[in-house]
């Protein structure tokens, strides 16, 4: 076989790459929450080789717990207030996939809000799953991702009565939450259940204040029937470490644990797992402090950044507006729309020149992620980051090598009445004959992939759909902005794997 020779040298081990990163001066705002930081919880975490074990006697087996990761499971649940609460280690998507298969039967029908992770699409396509979609609203100002209108629910539910489940995110990307209680109420008027994917979320739980809360309360507590929250977005846990939740009522416990049986490693990590309990440990008996000093903290800086002339954050005067039924304040997500410069020329700036490195970059906005492990330092700099960088548009001092062509990103993509049709099932279309196609001759064919982008990996298209003007000129732009699209076969974006229609 004959190809590439490469040599790899040490320096050039993820491992050294990793220590090297360590030590500049980058800082994250990014997932994980522990930031890396080093502090008295992380220290007490020992070498991961010296505690590193399979299933040996004394230790339990996460596929069938009988003894102290039962207890553990049994005592998160308590701490949540959930009925059961099961660890997992192959991330969210591993209890996504698990939510999925276990509420929908093979062929059936779920209702899925647009904005999903790609681990939906994906026991949609596993289970040979009918869809439904419920699109969230636009907020205008931003040109972001709003909440999901109890209403839309209703309608959706009204005219497919032969739907399993309903599932949607909440909080989204962008820290946009929606009206669970009202969503969970609709749904159980039908005898199905809620699944929520509250990936973002898993802080929630740990602001235990009746009124004047800082964070949004838990779908957990809203009434939904299936929780999904990956501890290491924001709270101090490893990378792939996330808990589900579950109420009795409306779920197959016995079945949803076969299908976990299925989506997680047979030889899960004892580290991660570990991680997993020392952290919800650590937030059980500190998890209030740590919110009043965050909520001081980052009050301070968004009154900051409320300040800014040209650039835009999210704020709660959007609450109420757009399905929007709350916001994470941690997430900290900042408009660049209406100004000369992309969302992608945003975070650059803020990590060549800051050495900030945000979460994500959308077309016009950016998003930083906030935890209670950030440090002063890190929050001080990033809000002196955005100001300076405001002052400068705001006194149009970006000199031409630095401006973005505003002609690329003049035109916005909204779905309202451009909704792609539906031509077949998901699994069917991943399933049917295919050929590459240019993607400016797609019009009028049915898309055989995925086209999204990721960082948040929340589709454009999906297999199966009619492929109209308007999601070609999307798509275009995107590459023009140099995003990162994926889900297509060829990586440089130019060819479509289209379904041969007989």
């Amino acid at each position: 076989m004959k190809g590439r020779i490469i040599k790899l040298k040490k320096e050039d081990l993820l491992l050294e790459r990793l220590k090297r990163y360590k030590e500049s001066d980058i800082y994250p705002f990014h997932m994980p929450g522990h930031k890396r930081c080093k502090n008295e919880f992380t220290n007490e975490f020992l070498n991961p080789y010296e505690i590193d074990i399979t299933e040996i006697e004394g230790f339990d087996n996460l596929h069938h717990p009988e003894g102290i990761l039962k207890d553990s499971m049994e005592w998160a649940a308590e701490v949540y207030g959930a009925d059961k609460t099961y660890y997992l280690i192959n991330g969210s998507s591993s209890g996504i996939l698990s939510a999925i298969c276990s509420t929908s039967p093979l062929n059936g029908k779920i209702i899925i809000s647009r904005n999903c992770h790609k681990s939906v699409y994906h026991g949609v396509i596993l289970n040979y799953l009918k869809t439904e979609y419920i699109y969230p609203q636009i907020i205008d100002e931003l040109w972001i991702n709003g909440g999901i209108s109890v209403n839309d629910v209703e309608k959706i539910l009204e005219n497919n009565s032969d739907a399993n489940a309903v599932l949607i995110v909440s909080p989204s990307y962008d820290g946009i939450v929606s009206d669970i209680c009202g969503i969970a109420e609709i749904v159980h008027k039908k005898g199905i259940p809620l699944i929520v994917d509250e990936a973002h979320g898993a802080h929630f739980s740990f602001d235990k204040r009746e009124k004047k809360r800082f964070f949004p309360r838990s779908a957990l507590d809203c009434g939904a029937d299936i929780v999904i929250q990956s501890l290491h977005k924001t709270l101090p846990s490893f990378t792939q470490t996330a808990v589900m939740h579950v109420r009795k009522g409306y779920i197959n416990l016995e079945k949803l644990e076969w299908y976990l049986q299925i989506y997680q490693s047979s030889s899960p990590s004892y580290v991660l797992m570990a991680g997993i309990e020392k952290c919800i440990f650590e937030m059980e008996k500190k998890g209030m402090r740590y919110c009043k000093r965050f909520e001081k903290e980052i009050c301070q800086m968004r009154k900051s950044l409320s300040k800014m002339k040209c650039l835009h954050l999210l704020d709660k005067v959007i609450i109420g507006y757009f399905g929007v039924y709350d916001i994470d304040c941690s997430k900290i997500v900042v408009s660049c729309r209406n100004t000369i410069i992309s969302g992608e020329f945003l975070g650059k700036l803020l990590r060549e020149k800051y050495h900030l490195e945000m979460e994500m970059c959308g077309v016009d906005y950016v998003v930083a992620i906030t935890t209670f492990f950030d440090s002063q330092e890190g929050l001080y700099r990033l809000t002196k980051a955005f100001l300076e960088i405001d002052e400068m548009l705001f006194q149009k001092n970006f000199g031409e090598t630095e401006k973005t062509n505003i002609d690329t990103i003049n035109t916005r993509f909204v779905w309202e009445n451009k909704i792609p049709e539906v031509c077949m099932p998901l699994a069917k279309a991943r399933e049917t004959k295919c050929k590459k196609v240019r993607i400016n001759n797609c019009e009028g064919k049915i898309s055989g992939e995925f086209i999204y982008l990721y960082p948040p990996g929340i589709p454009i298209i999906v297999p199966g759909e009619r492929i109209n003007q308007e999601i070609i000129n999307q798509i275009l732009q995107y590459k023009k902005l140099g995003l990162s699209i994926q889900g297509m076969e060829d990586k440089t974006s130019e060819y479509l794997m289209v379904c041969i229609e007989e």
